[in-house]
């Protein structure tokens, strides 16, 4: 399909009323990395800049997936999700980006719209790359974050806006729920790639021997769902903030536990998690490699801009999967 991003003259409206008719727009960059959503820097006349999130079809490189009807990691994207999960966070502790406008009714764009602060653009991924030392506060305070979301317990799993609406379904337990979203993505990497093809029946079998050692449990927390260094800017003072939060769930922690090990290596230990399962710690991993192998095969069959980097990622979990059987 043929893009076209968002154009200076399509904001005068927001600014004007957001910022005072006398405010200008001197900048306006669509930031890299986002893949669902478009995520813009606005420069202004004599003020800070601010952060424009957009969700519309033209900023969603991702194409339909074959999908685990009650996964609660599925679609996670809009500003119904956004608005409940950045109460949620709120609520929680959790140092984020302040929102400063939420629009879902087309006031502005033919989309759903939100400003927020800027942040700044320093990651933490980068701190750590570029100075470990610097990044060592900054990662201890996320672990205190986290152990305040791990800690903030629901009902029930799910959507933040299913739970409190009644509409979460309750009919299994969350380790058939990855059981099954693990086997789903393991098809849909198998028609991609004949290695995984031809081991199939191993990978599948590997995986309901994970799930089979998985005692069940019902204590949901604040989970979300694919924090890593990458989604926490750190700001001047070094505090982390989070971001991408359109997939905060309440879910098992171990989920959240299992993609941070895989995220952040060695470092991993700084955060002084909460405890954890081993056995479902180790299930959900493996179902998280073979998504790892699915999602980007699946984009990198789109326009997606950096298609190299998706097929690079896959080809590394492809190596890890099949090592694990």
């Amino acid at each position: 399909m043929t893009r076209t991003f968002l154009q200076s003259d399509e904001l005068h409206d927001l600014v004007a009323e957001q910022f005072g008719s006398d405010s200008r727009l001197t900048g306006l960059h669509r930031l890299t990395g986002g893949s669902k959503k478009g995520v813009y820097r606005l420069g202004l006349d004599g003020q800070k800049p601010v952060i424009l999130y957009v969700w519309a079809a033209g900023e969603n490189y991702w194409p339909p997936s074959t999908t685990v009807p009650d996964d609660p990691f599925t679609d996670a994207s809009g500003a119904e999700l956004f608005a409940a999960n950045h109460a949620a966070l709120t609520a929680a502790g959790v140092r984020i980006p302040r929102l400063l406008m939420l629009d879902r009714d087309g006031r502005y764009l033919d989309a759903d719209i939100a400003l927020l602060e800027d942040a700044g653009a320093l990651r933490l991924e980068a701190l750590m790359e570029r100075d470990p030392a610097a990044a060592a506060a900054p990662l201890s305070a996320l672990g205190d974050a986290l152990r305040r979301m791990h800690t903030t317990f629901g009902p029930n799993y799910g959507k933040l806006a299913a739970v409190a609406q009644g509409e979460a379904s309750q009919t299994r337990r969350t380790e058939d729920i990855i059981m099954d979203r693990g086997l789903g993505h393991l098809d849909a990497a198998a028609a991609r790639d004949p290695r995984l093809a031809d081991a199939h029946h191993r990978i599948a079998a590997h995986l309901h021997h994970l799930h089979d050692r998985v005692a069940p449990r019902q204590e949901y927390a604040l989970v979300h769902g694919e924090l890593g260094p990458d989604h926490v800017l750190v700001a001047p003072s070094g505090e982390p903030i989070v971001i991408d939060i359109e997939g905060l769930t309440y879910f098992d922690v171990e989920w959240e536990h299992a993609w941070l090990q895989m995220r952040l290596g060695e470092a991993y230990p700084a955060l002084r998690p909460v405890d954890l399962d081993p056995y479902r710690l180790e299930l959900y991993r493996y179902a998280q490699v073979l998504s790892l192998i699915e999602g980007p095969l699946r984009i990198a069959d789109t326009d997606f801009p950096n298609r190299r980097w998706m097929l690079d990622l896959a080809e590394w979990n492809i190596t890890k999967a099949l090592a694990a059987i």
